[in-house]
């Protein structure tokens, strides 16, 4: 069983307009009754076959029984012309009340009937639509638009109404551009900036010409499935396995990550110790031309869709693949490279567990060793409970536990922060490392069925003083394991005034297996579905509330754009019944070192910079729109610019502040004898330091988990050093004073015998 990994809001949709938010695209064809994209691939299942399976698969086992009739017909009306229009760019509102009239009761009859022409022909009319946008743009961007008027463009449209009519669409395409060559001119300083703006409407054209009628359906069944509730999905064979590459945290092929550009599949990252990267053959920037198995022919790769050159590379455990490459540093254009590469398995270790050991020195000048673990998500191996080499993030977690605690950290961080999930089992076993036994969560069906997760072994792992860090983006089994800390007292929950508020479980069902009489059903994919709620030992849920910090710190997340409240059609809150259980019988001192660090946060300069990001982001939330005047958009960027370098020149007068001593340990060096030393390099800011948004400066977050280089036996990062988290530095403080307190009370209770 699993839980979803929620979606989540991105403070870069703050800035301007990116084409890669403007949803799933298609290629450009005339309207018509029948879309010749309709015409099936030999292999490919039946589309109406596969809708009346995800259909009738939500109506029985989806958590809220509801039936699909017409009023869910509006609403996947609705989400799907979101999906395909999410910014309101390219329909009118003509367009939506003519789809309303024709399919807004209609769309249940068709799915259950096995058709699916609604879905192609209000995506034949989005492709039309959009090719008639661009076309438009590209006539604006060989005109002579002004910048000194007082207009104004959305930020974000996903709440304006679609432009009325058709001129009213071209209107909102003007300021569009016009704010798109600003930003060329001005932040980029591009010297053509209507030639880079040009460029990046070809490259949507060229992804719209990659689209199939698999995607079409597969957007329309996504939308459908999004219908009865926001963590439901029905994906593609193609995003199945990706799904379960995400939960593995492996692969076989070459450790190469590409992304798609002019046509071309372009090498941007190279898995460290991946056999690409191991071979030297393949550098970042190289672009694919072609690719054979093994002594095959070579198939051409250019305009190829992106997907399909991956799953071309991909393959089985020590097989063959060939590609043909033009080389980063290549001259001429012809220039052409062949590497024979052998498949092996790759580990994606940047999305494994990881610690720190930090030397944390007090404002008295004592120095406690406290252990830090940063957990991305509850990532497991589908055979990990009968495969004691299989991934899991409970094993995970306990070697980098065991090594701190053979290093004597005296307290303990458990960093959720942007960690949206996983497996159920994984939350409830990693919960079991820190109580002696019992409840951790329960699971309730539609039926009022309560299946109860309990921790079985009285053993503990670690025993200590222990803080739980989260944010807005904690959600689903982070949520979990949080709640359930805090419910048994174990643990101080620090961060965001609340989690994500995900308390839903999920299934995965693959259609072949739910559908044996489906042709082709293997290569249908699967629906996962929304099955359960789950609920706290204490009876609360948290779906929609999350769980709330025990003490809040100021974070550039903490908004309420940021959470399940945000999303469409989420399930409601509700409670359910408390369970008997034995607390933590050591005290947390909650009320002390809240007024302690509120004492602290306001003599900490980052935080006001904290206070001065989150006032300016509400603002423009608020207002949401930005001007098309260039002197006004030139005075808001010096503006920018002036308060970024007066952070810096803050930031450097306090640079000589001693770092702590911090030991970096992976699951790679978790038994080596001797840790080295983290380095932290202290930039100025650049593309290199960690920013929350294109515009917004902020503080510096963690290190990235592999060294940029190494010096003198030391590893050396590019970020900040961890003084300039201000969460962090906080939650080290909190920490520091629990260890502190916890020895009094066990000196006071050794006293009282």
């Amino acid at each position: 069983m699993k839980l979803s990994r929620s979606p989540f809001f991105s403070l870069a949709a703050l800035g301007f307009f990116s084409l890669h938010t403007l949803g799933p695209l298609s290629p450009l064809s005339p309207l018509s009754p029948l879309s010749p994209l309709q015409v099936l691939a030999a292999g490919e299942p039946d589309p109406g076959q596969v809708s009346i399976a995800v259909a009738r698969l939500l109506e029985s086992i989806h958590y809220s029984k509801l039936p699909l009739n017409d009023a869910m017909s509006q609403r996947l009306l609705r989400n799907y012309l979101d999906a395909l229009d999410y910014n309101h760019l390219f329909f009118t509102q003509e367009d939506v009340d003519a789809f309303t009239k024709q399919w807004g009761d209609k769309l249940d009859d068709e799915i259950l009937a096995g058709r699916t022409l609604a879905a192609h022909q209000i995506h034949d009319l989005f492709r039309k639509r959009v090719e008639e946008r661009v076309t438009y743009a590209k006539e604006l961007l060989a005109s002579e638009l002004r910048f000194d008027g007082d207009g104004f463009v959305d930020i974000n449209r996903q709440k304006v109404p679609w432009p009325a009519s058709d001129s009213a669409a071209r209107e909102v395409w003007k300021n569009r551009i016009t704010s798109e060559l600003l930003q060329e001119r001005l932040v980029k300083k591009k010297t053509e900036p209507a030639q880079a703006v040009g460029k990046r409407y070809d490259q949507f054209i060229r992804s719209l010409q990659e689209q199939t009628a698999e995607d079409v359906i597969k957007t329309f069944l996504l939308s459908l499935a999004q219908t009865y509730d926001p963590h439901s999905e029905y994906l593609s064979k193609n995003d199945l396995e990706q799904f379960a590459i995400n939960m593995r945290l492996s692969l076989f092929g070459i450790g190469a990550k590409l992304r798609a550009e002019d046509g071309y599949a372009k090498i941007w990252e190279l898995v460290p110790g991946g056999p690409a990267m191991k071979s030297g053959k393949i550098k970042v920037g190289d672009r694919i031309v072609s690719v054979a198995q093994g002594e095959k022919e070579f198939v051409d790769c250019v305009d190829m869709k992106l997907d399909k050159i991956v799953n071309m590379i991909r393959g089985k455990k020590d097989t063959i693949v060939r590609i043909q490459l033009i080389p980063v540093d290549a001259t001429n254009a012809t220039d052409r490279h062949t590497v024979e590469i052998k498949r092996d398995e790759v580990k994606l270790k940047d999305e494994e567990a990881r610690a720190e050991l930090i030397e944390w020195t007090k404002p008295n000048g004592q120095t406690v060793k406290l252990g830090f673990i940063v957990l991305p998500s509850f990532y497991g191996d589908p055979e990990r409970n009968s495969n004691s080499s299989a991934k899991s993030t409970t094993r995970d977690v306990l070697a980098l536990l065991n090594r701190l605690k053979q290093e004597g950290i005296q307290g303990l961080v458990m960093d959720l922060r942007r960690d949206g999930g996983g497996f159920l089992d994984e939350a409830v076993n990693l919960t079991g490392l820190f109580i002696k036994k019992g409840p951790v969560v329960q699971a309730r069906s539609w039926n009022g069925e309560v299946t109860l997760s309990r921790d079985k072994d009285p053993s503990i792992a670690y025993d200590g003083p222990m803080v739980v860090l989260v944010n807005r983006q904690s959600a689903s089994a982070s949520e979990i394991f949080a709640g359930a800390m805090q419910d048994y007292g174990r643990a101080l929950i620090i961060g965001d005034t609340k989690t994500f508020g995900k308390g839903t479980v999920q299934q995965m069902i693959e259609l072949s297996r739910a559908v044996p009489f489906l042709a082709n059903g293997s290569e249908a994919g699967a629906v996962k579905l929304t099955i359960q709620k789950f609920y706290r030992v204490a009876g609360g849920s948290t779906q929609l509330r999350g769980v709330e910090s025990d003490i809040v710190l100021p974070s550039i997340y903490d908004q309420p754009e940021i959470g399940e409240e945000s999303l469409k059609d989420p399930l409601p809150y509700d409670t359910f019944n408390a369970l008997e259980f034995d607390k933590w019988e050591k005290p947390l001192h909650m009320d002390e070192l809240r007024r302690r660090s509120a004492a602290r946060i306001p003599l900490n300069p980052e935080f006001s910079y904290v206070a001065d990001d989150l006032e300016r982001i509400r603002k423009r939330l608020g207002e949401n729109r930005i001007s098309l005047n260039e002197t006004t958009r030139q005075r808001e960027l010096d503006e920018d610019k002036e308060r970024k370098e007066k952070r810096e020149t803050e930031r450097s007068q306090r640079s000589k502040e001693k770092d702590p001593k911090v030991f970096r340990i992976t699951l790679e060096n978790v038994s080596k004898k001797e840790l080295i030393p983290v380095k932290f390099v202290d930039p100025k800011p650049s593309k290199d330091s960690a920013s929350l948004s294109d515009d917004d400066d902020a503080p510096a977050t963690d290190a990235p988990s592999e060294p940029q280089k190494e010096k003198d036996g030391k590893l050396v990062f590019k970020s900040t050093p961890v003084r300039l988290d201000p969460v962090k530095q906080e939650t080290l403080n909190i920490l520091s004073e629990l260890v502190e307190l916890t020895k009094m009370d066990a000196s006071s209770t050794a006293k009282k015998k």
